[in-house]
């Protein structure tokens, strides 16, 4: 990938990683396209950063979708790479009156969403990447967050096929896995003393300018490496 002159759209660009990649992505000379449900966050981006292009989408809603497609299809026909970047994290358990409720939202987020616009965005020949954002749970679930785990392992199976299926329209797929990191995924202060957000933008764009595919960083290199007894072991020491 190209790490520089590129138009670049990032879903959930405007807090926590998705933040961190598109400051990252406009330091490298790139042309970035965010999105969010929030709109008064997305102005404060723009106030932050004049030159990033916002659009209000509520990726859970499949018919906000279609339009955030057709409105790049229209007014960005050159964009080259897809961040699919928004995710939802709920920590439950399953016998919550509303476990159900917070399950599909998370299912609908996480995995439906970015399916959907991998399909929709992969019609545009301008489109040369696509970059997958899954988790270090993807290989060793934490049950207190039981569904976000199961989306991201679903996430990291589908990057795998989707990279081949990919290849005969040389478009590029890429999985960036990162760790816990210092964000408020989740909720405010849940994770507090976990990596910052700068130092796996670092990482990743190290190796990203180093050719890699699979993206890790910290914990979550670990575990994409690990066998499946260091895996086992890692899940019993996560949940106790």
């Amino acid at each position: 990938m190209n790490l520089s002159q590129n138009k670049i759209l990032i879903t959930g660009g405007a807090s926590g990683i998705g933040l961190g990649l598109t400051e990252r992505f406009l330091l490298e000379n790139n042309t970035v396209i965010i999105c969010g449900r929030r709109a008064s966050l997305l102005a404060e981006i723009e106030q932050k950063h004049p030159s990033v292009i916002t659009r209000v989408c509520d990726l859970s809603v499949e018919s906000e979708r279609i339009a955030l497609f057709e409105w790049v299809a229209e007014n960005h026909p050159d964009l080259q790479v897809l961040v699919n970047n928004a995710g939802i994290q709920h920590w439950m358990d399953i016998s919550d009156e509303d476990f159900y409720q917070k399950a599909s939202v998370e299912i609908m987020t996480n995995i439906l969403a970015p399916v959907h616009l991998a399909n929709l965005f992969a019609q545009l020949n301008s489109l040369q990447t696509i970059i997958n954002v899954t988790s270090g749970l993807s290989f060793v679930p934490l049950t207190k967050v039981p569904v976000y785990s199961a989306t991201k392992a679903f996430f990291h199976s589908f990057t795998q096929s989707l990279r081949y299926l990919l290849k005969s329209k040389n478009i590029e797929v890429i999985e960036m896995i990162p760790p816990a990191l210092n964000t408020d995924l989740g909720g405010i202060g849940l994770h507090e003393g976990q990596p910052a957000v700068s130092d796996f933008v670092d990482a990743v764009f190290a190796q990203l300018k180093e050719g890699k595919m699979e993206l890790t960083f910290g914990f979550s290199e670990m575990l994409a490496k690990a066998n499946p007894e260091a895996l086992m072991q890692t899940f019993n020491r996560m949940n106790p």
